[in-house]
This record gives C-alpha cells, structure tokens and sequence, in this order.
C-alpha cells in the first residue's frame, strides 16, 4: 500500500464504528474551522487509521461546495497523516478519527492544511 493515497481501508465506513465513536468513548477537540473526534479501534487490516469527515448540509446548501470543503480536508489529511501512523504503529491499536466542518463559509485550502498539522499533533500528544 502506498503511503501517499488515501485508500478506500482509510475510510470509515463502519455504521457501527461509527455509532461507537459519537456516543461515547472518545475524545474531542476543535481547531477552528474543524472539530475532531477520536477514538482507539482495534487494529484491522489495511489501515492504522480511519477517517469521516462531515460538512453540514444545514453550512452549505449546494452539494458543490460540501464537496469542494470534504475535498479540502481529505487532502490535508492525506499529506500529513505520516508522523500519525508512524506514531500509531508503535502502538498496539488503531484509530477512528471523525473531522467535522464548523465554519459557515469556504476556508482557504492552506489554511485547512495548517489547522490539520495542529490537529494530527494533538492526537499524538493525548492519545485515549
């Protein structure tokens, strides 16, 4: 597997992971424009780490800009997820990571890209 795609194992699909991570068991914090939540999985195979991410219908009507937002992101994480999977590696687990969009208006991509370095660095310090 390549480290520098975001490969289908990565997402997370799950209904019941996915349940799990919003009812409790796992932690969160926001960096503005983006609220993540986390929580340890057992390790499946494929991926370290596996992510959502969600923009509310209720911030952008057209599905155009969802789309262009989901897009943002996913790049960002897709460029710095390295140092979190070398760091999830030496541990005995994976993990499910929720990105939720917050901000009411399109981002520019550089700065979704900074905001997610703090992000990856965060859950690296205060792992669950």
């Amino acid at each position: 597997m390549e480290r520098d795609t975001l490969c289908k194992a990565e997402r997370l699909c799950s209904k019941l992971q996915i349940e799990k991570l919003f009812s409790g068991g796992s932690r969160s914090f926001s960096v503005y424009p983006l609220r993540v939540v986390f929580m340890p999985v057992k390790r499946e195979e494929g991926a370290l780490a596996s992510i959502l991410i969600s923009v509310s219908k209720r911030r952008f009507k057209r599905a155009v800009k969802r789309n262009r937002v989901k897009r943002q992101v996913r790049e960002a994480y897709r460029k710095n997820k390295h140092e979190l999977l070398g760091f999830l590696n030496e541990r005995t687990e994976g993990m499910a990571i929720a990105f939720i969009y917050l901000a009411d208006g399109l981002v520019p991509t550089g700065e979704i890209e900074r905001k997610m370095k703090i992000i990856l660095a965060r859950i690296m310090e205060k792992p669950v």
